[in-house]
């Protein structure tokens, strides 16, 4: 900076780049007291500046030059160096939610919550730069997390849950690179070289709301020319800056346009209204008039309560959408009558609780030559300029990352990942990178299986090993080589829960326990198959007789006869749960069958019994319907009556009045059947020389007029049958 003969002190020059003036002083810092040298006051000649951005380099250059001459011949020390602070108006929020889903049993850690903000912030600043039609760069200052969610719920802390989809809604603040350059170059025509940069809420933030009290959740409000900026605090740090584009101007044109004045008059009637009852003044008609305090008050009230109205919502809006404990009020333009009344009333806070800070916060500084300096609140922003500089912080810095110089806004809290960011350092190349996912489906539902995590990015700071949590300083050197990903997402189908199930089935007699079997693409696979990206899964749940069978080690041959349900089936025949399956030969088949066929006896009586029934009148009908049952002995006779008579002696007698010969061919040999009303194929089994119970060979072949024949299927007079061992 510069030095003075009298003092071994560090001596520092502040200057505050207004909208309507540009202030400056110089002081030291000794035992926790600033000392201020000296003060200056240069107002702008010409509207070079509006809203707290430079439209005019060259003009606020020579404001500049004008305060720092001054300054210079107060003090006879030759400034070379200036600290600066670049207003709220040129902050850019952006508020956004992120969310992000783990696998199931992962606990959170800080490290996953502080990539969960990065993503947050990053996605802020694409949202940013979508609604942004200028190529500049921009500077992360900082964000403020509003609320985390774990599953949709909020949570006031997500470290150590289980993880499932968790979010994070923050508000993110930028600073854009031209705002930055307006400021060195406007000191640069003064021949001033920018030692540190801090923001104007920040420096506010220094005299009006000392560390002690920023455990608490305040607001400081510094209400200038053209910008209200606001700084919010809470657990000891600031946690979130705001910018509203109406300020102290707004005011004054309105009493420019009440009183017909031009600006600068306009500007002078609001502040002698401030100390005074009355002020006269000269409109641009040349007519001399006088109004008082109590008519600038009414006549601005809508516009004050405007604004505060708007100061008071965007408060809660970066306080997570409540109000603050308190509010601190700074800045020429929080003077005017009605203004903190009308902040307390919206934020619903007490009055006492929004103040205006002025001389009670100055108590560690002390005014080396007083002569008509007022400790008001428009000094707050200025001398904290000054002081912000001992912090070490709040300035650009630069840093090497990956051999390229980055500059980078110093909050005091910079990190590696802080520069990453900055470097525009891919931030899934600072983490472990898992594989692809394999996502693919099973009966329909989608399923996705995670690929494995890879190693994360090897970090060097000044040659030696650190991590992105790492603090870094000016002229660091940082070297990063991205992260790798790890394996793609792996699955098997025996691994498919599905799959693993299994379901019992009855094979021939006993009970077992089937697995199950699936299909990829519609073609049948083991469990063994590797999954491949779009595979469309079936695990079925049934098997085929052949699965079956080969479960039980059962050979499917020509002369298997497969029963599943009671009903023929084959190979392919489905299977599913506590269904009953037999495997048999064809001579155990031909066996079951025969041997649950009625004698010939029965068969006999049932058929004589029918046809008596089709023959019997109605009321005979009538009499064996009611009795259950046809009986011979209890048949009306032709007259009508009913008299018991006697039954045949045996079933032979019935059976003989249905029972016809049969003539049929087998195996090229005349055959004839007796002693049935009708005949089925296993009927030529009682008249032919063929023994079932001794297997002349692997299976029986057997034919009806050339085709393959049921052995319950009918026979008639004539028929062609063939019967022998294969």
């Amino acid at each position: 900076m510069a030095s003075l003969e009298q003092s071994d002190q560090k001596v520092v020059f502040g200057l505050d780049i207004g909208t309507r003036s540009v202030v400056g002083t110089v002081g030291y810092m000794n035992d926790g007291q600033f000392n201020v040298i000296a003060q200056a006051v240069e107002k702008h000649e010409t509207r070079a500046m509006l809203d707290g951005q430079i439209h005019d380099i060259g003009k606020v250059g020579g404001t500049v030059r004008k305060v720092k001459e001054k300054l210079e011949q107060q003090t006879d020390i030759h400034l070379t160096d200036v600290c600066i602070a670049a207003a709220g108006r040129v902050l850019r929020t952006v508020r956004t939610t992120y969310d992000y889903e783990y696998p199931d049993g992962h606990e959170i850690t800080d490290e996953d919550i502080y990539n969960l903000d990065s993503g947050a912030v990053e996605k802020a600043y694409a949202e940013f730069l979508a609604n942004n039609t200028s190529d500049l760069k921009f500077y992360l200052v900082g964000y403020s997390v509003m609320h985390y969610y774990l599953d949709g719920y909020q949570i006031a802390n997500l470290e150590g849950h289980n993880a499932g989809k968790v979010s994070v809604e923050l508000i993110a603040t930028f600073l854009p690179d031209d705002c930055v350059d307006g400021l060195y170059k406007a000191c640069e025509r003064a021949d001033l070289k920018v030692a540190n940069l801090t923001l104007e809420p920040i420096a506010a933030m220094m005299v009006a709301i000392p560390d002690r009290f920023r455990m608490l959740n305040l607001a400081l409000v510094d209400v200038g020319a053209g910008t209200s900026d606001i700084c919010i605090t809470d657990d000891g740090s600031i946690t979130a800056y705001g910018m509203l584009p109406i300020a102290g101007d707004d005011i004054t044109e309105i009493i420019a346009q009440h009183c017909l004045v031009d600006f600068n008059a306009a500007d002078e009637i609001k502040i002698s209204a401030s100390h005074n009852d009355k002020v006269e003044y000269t409109d641009i008609m040349g007519l001399k008039k006088t109004i008082t305090a109590k008519e600038i008050a009414r006549i601005i009230k809508p516009k004050v309560e405007e604004m505060a109205l708007k100061a008071t919502t965007e408060i809660k809006k970066l306080n997570g959408d409540k109000p603050v404990s308190a509010v601190f009020v700074v800045g020429g333009g929080g003077c005017v009558p009605g203004y903190t009344k009308a902040i307390a009333r919206d934020m619903d806070i007490p009055e006492e609780r929004v103040a205006l800070r002025g001389e009670e916060v100055m108590k560690n500084i002390t005014f080396l030559n007083n002569d008509g300096i007022e400790r008001d609140s428009l000094l707050v922003t200025p001398l904290g300029i000054c002081i912000s500089y001992y912090e070490e912080a709040n300035n650009f810095i630069f840093v090497s990352f990956n051999g390229a110089q980055t500059k980078i806004y110093d909050n005091g809290k910079l990190q590696i990942v802080d520069a990453a960011m900055q470097a525009s350092f891919p931030n899934e190349d600072l983490f472990p990178k898992r594989g692809e996912e394999l996502r693919y489906t099973v009966n329909g539902k989608e399923k996705v299986a995670r690929g494995e995590p890879g190693e994360a990015a090897v970090i060097s700071l000044n040659g030696k090993p650190a991590d992105i949590h790492s603090k870094i300083h000016a002229n660091d050197i940082i070297e990063v080589t991205p992260s790798t990903a790890g394996d793609p997402g792996k699955a098997i189908v025996e691994n498919i829960p599905e799959f693993k199930t299994r379901f019992s089935v009855n094979v021939n007699g006993k009970n077992v326990e089937a697995s199950r079997y699936a299909t990829v693409n519609g073609e049948a696979q083991t469990g063994y198959y590797s999954i491949k990206p779009g595979d469309e899964v079936k695990i079925l749940d049934y098997n085929t007789a052949a699965q079956i069978a080969e479960l039980m080690d059962i050979e499917l041959t020509e002369d298997t006869v497969i029963i599943v349900n009671n009903e023929r089936g084959d190979a392919n025949t489905p299977v599913y749960e506590n269904f009953k399956v037999e495997f048999k030969s064809q001579e155990e088949a031909i066996m079951d069958y025969y041997k649950d066929f009625p004698s010939a006896d029965e068969v006999a009586i049932s058929q004589a019994n029918e046809e008596a029934y089709e023959n019997m009148d109605y009321e005979k009908r009538l009499h064996s319907d009611a009795s259950g049952q046809l009986s011979f002995s209890d048949l009306p006779d032709d007259d009508g009556t009913y008299e018991k008579s006697e039954a045949p002696e045996d079933a032979n007698e019935v059976k003989n009045i249905l029972a016809h010969d049969l003539h049929i061919i087998v195996n090229n040999s005349a055959i004839t059947l007796h002693g049935k009303a009708d005949y089925i194929f296993v009927d030529i089994f009682d008249a032919i020389d063929f023994d079932l119970s001794k297997p002349n060979g692997r299976s029986i072949v057997t034919t009806l007029n050339g085709s393959t024949p049921d052995y319950m299927q009918p026979i008639h007079e004539g028929d062609k049958i063939e019967v022998y061992w294969k």
